[in-house]
């Protein structure tokens, strides 16, 4: 962890730097907490009460100063907790961590125990207390306090006293029933704290417990206890990288082990109690929600639980670390905290007996919610899974059983030493309950088969045990050989002289490092190749951090392209998060300073990889590999904790004053502050190789200082370069003033308004980016993954958003919550105007228009009410995302989300003052980055809800000025879109609009137009249609110019159009054929006049011309096929758009063409293609084809049999149709170049063309042959529409 390893540096090599006492201070007696939000209602047994520190030695270190509060605070989260004789008093064991401001951590391990209350103050403070409660509740006396046993205000209720609680409360119930001075004995908890560097739990856990234990025993401990405080704090040191230590506590020898520079670092939270706590899945869930950097609640009665799962998930991160808020215990005065509108990662303890329910949370959108107690976990709803997770379940799942722990989640196996177990001492107070205890212990394997003496008595209840058969079934189905329970006879000394309890932390050691390889080995195979896409675009540290903000560090779009397709939706989300941007800088900082101990470590792991795969092409498929170090990393720290390599000091008399901190059984004596507030002087080896060691550091300073920028400078830089991105990296635990608050709260509005302006302009750049490069045509986006994710986290972020500074919760989504009070408010002022009786006239005029579409009012509560419409969408969350995408199609997001604050009385009703959407300034500039969002086109909510049902309205625009605007026949229309076609609709005669509804079609790309050519008027010129989706409101422009009608143009009674969207704002033009470049595309795609259109036909282009349209519009084809499938667009405008290769290929057949009206006929390519092929049938018959090689023949014969089957086709598309049919049909079955010379060579082509024409030019062809050959590449797929009722 990277606090761990900064402190450890900077620190002079101590173990401890200081020993803390936390517990009720007797001058000022009893404080009620009113931070921690106690009811008044409860027993006084069961209120908090504050506690302080009693004494911390020594008084101050300076390179980490002791912050009281924040220790006080963390040492008895909920304060100080009574207890009479009949509750039950085991002591509890928990961590903590304290995060810098820097990022840096230290560890703190507390052991909680009850100490007898001797003040006659404070017990008859407690009477009062009590008797005034009774006055007060009368009825509640015995009932209440029956069950304050099981509760009973307990700071730490862990899973011993819910074993103690049912027999405690019958007791308490039949004895007492409250508390009575006279009768009971008070006890109050008293907190034995260690803070340490480095996070060595175990090493902590049993020294503490040694020191209580000296405390609570008959006899006095062989040395006083300041011998064994001031021997942890000064005398022993950290073990070296790679090493192990053996230290003294107070009964017993303690060893602590330390990773090497090659290894995994240094995390010594049992994950053998985080794995079964969850279930193996879930935890893989759980991490997946870590890495994509969601905010994450874990909940437990027990801190140390809290801490487990916390500091597990955490090291399972490797080579990346959190870095966002951590606070794994949250102690109740500090509940605001869960208002961050951050990612968050934070243990809350949950009050026994509360319902997950009542537990109000200020966001839930993006939440990950852990309930460790009840083995579950709550998701949120639309996030990509770990790659290969049921492979990497199964092998975790393997490791576990080897270490005889059962894979599903369930009552974890009851750690050793939750109490005084862990010294052998097994608590015999509750004889019913310890076969079940032993039972479980056996089932789950916590002890690793050490079963204690006493309960060996229960080994034949379990050797035909249930539960362990199941456990063995479940091994040998998945083929692990469980180790054999060793050491069933034995308690205390285990093999070696090892005890029991060396050997479980020898066991979990082994199991931690293992767990932690696998995820490791993840990573390394995920990002072998990471170094290869690093930019390193600065030519020096200081250049870099000036412009950090500004640069690409990481080429993202290459990164994804070289990965496996199944990784990329977690992928493309992974390398967007903050853990991912802070290593990418780690390791472009890595040229210029000293590698960060996880990159050293993590480089380390693929140059090792990459030797022995030779760059293997293995790395990059997404095929399962199994982590190959699993054995040696166990023996590697097997073989350091059996063979010790330093002792410490041996703990020894100090020069104290005699007859001070005499003992007395039960009670935690005063310590002698002077004797433990310095350390010895120098004379011993290890703090005079820390003294050269430190000189040298400083040496090497003072010589690289004047090379490099000021320090304070750069350390400036530096803190700003890395929290670039983070809102607030720790909040801070002791100054809880109102200033502090409002400046915490401050800090997260403007990190919230930074996040806005990064993320939108990432959108802007990825879009416009990809325009740039796409001169294909215009359908430039980002469709597909990357475009999904930055829209996921843009609705992540209004969430929070929305989230922030909320006065009460209502619902899952707090946007969506907004929009319904909205909603109510609007829907009312709609009712009142209604019932008024002023006309809204005005309004309605346009819709009334015949010509061109009726504008769509943009309505926050329409888009709403579609939305409410959507039955596929069942959740709040899932609405508001939806909402969100809908906006931003429509390009009203900005426009949508400004009118839902206009209501300023509503916000204010909703948000408390400090609110990010209360703050004026902020709030305007967060609107205008998302505005910036409308210059491009987004397809987010109809590329994702393909299936809901959408009305569609449709208006035919005809030629007024050379046609009847009527006609006697009867239209019928058909739109198609990447997603389907609407079938064959019936148009009202004469009314030329319909409304339609049908499943999402996509984007439209044709529409079929025609008539049955019926009655007097039947002849039609049709300008265009015009098609809009009645939700999204995208218009599409469907040109036609073209006549429809027998004896007029081509003759067609249907044509396929080809659509183009247009621009919004030509809703009011959009019959008049404005043909400025779309206001979408990007500049370099201004539309070229097309050679193909109705305008078109009297302007000749040149031969150059016509040459370069068809190699544009081949080179687009095969742009179009080297995209991702999913990013695609459609292929039809490419072949028959206005720029497509139809349209070329008929530019080149019209070059040199008579086409001169003969008898008042207009000549067609048709007609030649026709003659041609004529000629060619009754050549064949004469028998001329015998002679021409075979291939000709068949080539011959497949162009008659196209043309006859288009020919034969019952539909009536003109000639200009049928030739478009057959360059695409010609296209899609590869055989356009070999039916090009067959109509060279036919003598039909001296009759119609001049000799200048292109089609007799044997070079020009034979050029165009292979420009088309490039086609035969690829798989080109026809659009239903095109080849309707061709049979071939």
């Amino acid at each position: 962890m990277s606090g761990t390893n900064a402190a450890s540096g900077a620190a002079p090599c101590r173990f401890a730097h200081y020993f803390v006492i936390c517990g009720i201070d007797t001058e000022t007696g009893l404080e009620p907490d009113e931070l921690a939000g106690e009811n008044f209602e409860q027993s006084p047994l069961k209120r908090t009460f504050k506690s302080k520190v009693l004494a911390h030695y020594p008084e101050n270190v300076e390179w980490n100063p002791f912050d009281q509060d924040a220790v006080n605070m963390l040492c008895m989260p909920k304060g100080l907790s009574f207890r009479t004789q009949a509750d039950s008093r085991e002591p509890q064991f928990h961590s903590f961590l304290i995060t810098r401001e820097d990022g840096s951590r230290t560890y703190g391990f507390v052991h909680t125990f009850y100490e007898e209350v001797t003040s006659p103050q404070i017990c008859s403070a407690m009477q009062t207390l009590y008797q005034m409660h009774q006055a007060e509740n009368p009825s509640s006396a015995t009932p209440s306090s029956s069950s304050s046993s099981s509760s009973s205000m307990d700071s730490l209720a862990s899973s011993l006293d819910e074993a103690d609680s049912p027999s405690s409360s019958s007791c308490r119930s039949a004895a007492c029933g409250g508390y009575d001075a006279s009768r009971d004995t008070l006890y109050v908890s008293k907190a034995l704290c260690l803070i340490t560097p480095m996070p060595f739990m175990h090493a902590c856990r049993r020294f503490l417990s040694q020191v209580h234990r000296a405390v609570t025993a008959s006899l006095p401990p062989p040395l006083p206890l300041e011998s064994y405080v001031h021997n942890i704090l000064y005398e022993v040191p950290l073990p070296p990288p790679g090493r192990s230590l053996k230290f003294h506590g107070v009964y017993e020898p303690i060893v602590c082990q330390r990773p090497g520079p090659g290894e995994l670092p240094l995390a010594d939270f049992p994950l053998g109690q985080t794995f079964p706590l969850l279930g193996v899945e879930n935890l893989v869930q759980l991490f997946n929600c870590t890495l994509l950097e969601m905010q994450i609640l874990l909940y437990s009665q027990d801190y140390q639980r809290l801490m487990t799962v916390a500091e597990g998930i955490t090291t399972l991160l490797f080579p990346f670390q959190w870095q966002h808020v951590y606070v794994p215990i949250l102690p109740a005065s500090l509940l605001h905290f869960l208002d961050a509108p951050v990612p968050y990662l934070m243990g809350l303890q949950s009050k026994e007996g509360t319902d997950r329910s009542k537990l109000e949370l200020p966001q839930e959108a993006n939440l990950c919610f852990v309930d460790i107690d009840n083995h579950c976990i709550e998701l949120p709803e639309d996030f990509p899974q770990f790659p290969n997770k049921p492979e990497l379940i199964q092998e975790l799942s393997e490791v576990l059983l080897r270490y005889g722990i059962s894979p599903v989640g369930g009552a974890p196996p009851t750690s050793v030493p939750t109490s005084t177990t862990t010294l052998g001492s097994v608590s015999t107070r509750h004889p019913g309950l310890k076969s079940q205890q032993a039972l479980r212990e056996l089932e789950d394997d916590g002890r690793n088969g050490n079963l204690g003496g006493e309960q060996l008595a229960v080994l034949e209840l379990l050797q035909g045990n249930a539960t362990l058969d199941r456990l063995q079934a479940l091994a040998k189905r998945m083929g692990v050989r469980v180790e054999a329970l060793r050491g069933v006879g034995g308690e205390g000394e285990a093999q070696g002289g090892r005890t029991a309890v060396d050997e479980e932390e020898l066991r979990n050691a082994k199991l931690n490092v293992q767990l932690r390889e696998v995820f490791a080995s993840r990573f390394t195979m995920m990002f072998a190749d990471y170094e290869a896409f690093v930019i390193q675009s600065a030519p020096d540290l200081e250049s870099w951090l000036t412009n950090r903000e500004q640069m690409h560090n990481f080429d993202k779009a290459s990164f994804l392209s070289d990965q496996p397709e199944p990784y990329l939706p977690f992928l493309s989300h992974f390398i967007e998060t903050q853990m991912f941007a802070t290593f990418i800088d780690n390791k472009i900082m890595s040229q210029w300073e000293e590698k960060e101990p996880l990159l050293r470590v993590f480089d380390g792991r693929i140059d090792k990889a990459r030797l022995y795969n030779v760059r293997a092409p293995s790395l990059r498929s997404s095929n399962y590999q199994r982590c190959t170090v699993l054995k040696e990393s166990a023996q590697a720290i097997e073989q350091r904790l059996l063979k010790i390599d330093h002792t410490a000091i041996h703990p020894h008399l100090l020069d104290m004053k005699i007859g001070q901190g005499k003992y007395e059984q039960g009670f935690f004596p005063k310590l002698q502050s002077d004797v433990l507030s310095v350390g010895p002087t120098n004379n011993n080896r290890w703090s005079n190789r820390t003294a050269t060691a430190q000189r040298r550091k400083d040496r090497h300073r003072q010589q690289t200082e004047h090379l490099t920028l000021d320090n304070d400078l750069k350390e400036k830089y530096m803190q700003e370069a890395r929290s670039l991105g983070k809102n607030l990296r720790q909040p801070k635990l002791s100054d809880l003033s109102p200033a502090v608050i409002a400046q915490t709260n401050w800090k997260f509005v403007e990190g919230l308004l930074k996040e806005c302006r990064m993320k939108t302009k990432r959108m802007l750049v990825e879009k416009m980016g990809r325009e740039a490069v796409e001169l294909g045509h215009g359908e430039a986006n980002i469709t597909g993954l990357e475009e999904n994710t930055l829209i996921a986290s843009l609705c992540d972020l209004l969430e929070r958003i929305w989230s922030h500074g909320l006065q009460v919760k209502q619902g899952k989504s707090a946007l969506w919550s907004h929009l319904l009070h909205y909603q109510a408010r609007e829907e009312t002022l709609e009712q009142q105007q209604a019932e008024s009786p002023v006309s809204n006239g005005p309004e309605r005029r346009k819709s009334e228009s015949s010509l061109g579409m009726p504008s769509l009012r943009a309505s926050v509560i329409q888009d709403m009410r579609h939305i409410q419409s959507m039955g596929e969408i069942k959740t709040d969350v899932g609405r508001a995302r939806a909402w969100i995408r809908l906006s931003l199609e429509k390009k009203l997001l900005s426009q949508h989300l400004k009118r839902l604050l206009s209501r300023q009385a509503l916000t204010k009703k909703l948000y408390k003052r400090y609110a990010f959407l209360r703050c004026e300034e902020e709030k305007e500039q967060f609107l205008f980055h998302l505005l910036s969002l409308n210059t491009v086109d987004y397809f987010c909510f109809t590329s994702v809800f393909t299936t809901i049902m959408i009305p569609y309205r449709a208006v035919i625009i005809p030629i007024k000025k050379l046609s009847n605007a009527m006609t006697t026949s009867n239209p019928w229309v058909c739109v198609s879109g990447e997603l389907g076609d609407s079938g064959v609709r019936q148009i009202t005669k004469n009314v030329l609009e319909m409304t339609f509804d049908c499943q999402n079609l996509g984007k439209l790309t044709t529409v079929q137009l025609g008539h049955d050519n019926s009655g007097l008027l039947a002849k039609w010129l049709v300008d265009c249609v015009m098609v809009r989706n009645e939700i999204t409101g995208h218009t599409y422009k469907f040109p036609c110019g073209r006549w429809l009608g027998k004896g007029v143009d081509d003759g067609s009674l249907e044509r396929v159009l080809i659509g183009e969207l247009a621009s919004p704002n030509a809703d009011e033009d959009c019959g008049r054929g404005c043909r400025t470049p779309d206001m979408q595309h990007s500049p370099g795609q201004t539309r070229r006049a097309s050679i193909t259109s109705m305008g078109g036909r009297g302007y000749k282009p040149t031969s150059a011309q016509i040459q370069e349209a068809i190699g544009e519009a081949v080179n687009s084809i095969c742009k179009h096929f080297h995209k991702p499938e999913k990013e695609r667009g459609s292929l039809t405008i490419l072949l028959c758009g206005e720029v497509g290769l139809v349209g070329a290929l008929e530019q080149f057949f019209h070059n040199g063409f008579k086409s001169a009206r003969l008898f008042q006929k207009t000549v067609f390519v048709w007609d030649f293609v026709e003659k041609a092929v004529a000629y060619m049938e009754s050549a064949d018959q004469m028998g001329d084809m015998q002679e021409t090689a075979e291939p000709l023949g068949l080539t011959c014969v497949s162009l008659c049999h196209y043309v006859s089957a288009i020919n034969s086709s019952p539909r009536n598309i003109g000639k200009d149709g049928k030739f478009q049919l057959l360059v695409c049909l010609g296209a899609r079955d590869r055989l356009l170049i070999q039916w090009l010379p067959l109509l060279v060579e036919c003598p039909v082509i001296q009759r119609m063309y001049e000799d200048s024409a292109l089609l007799r030019d044997r070079t020009t062809v034979n050029d165009l042959i292979a420009v088309l050959q490039t086609l035969h590449d690829f798989p080109i797929t026809l659009e239903a529409s095109l080849v309707k009722g061709i049979d071939l």
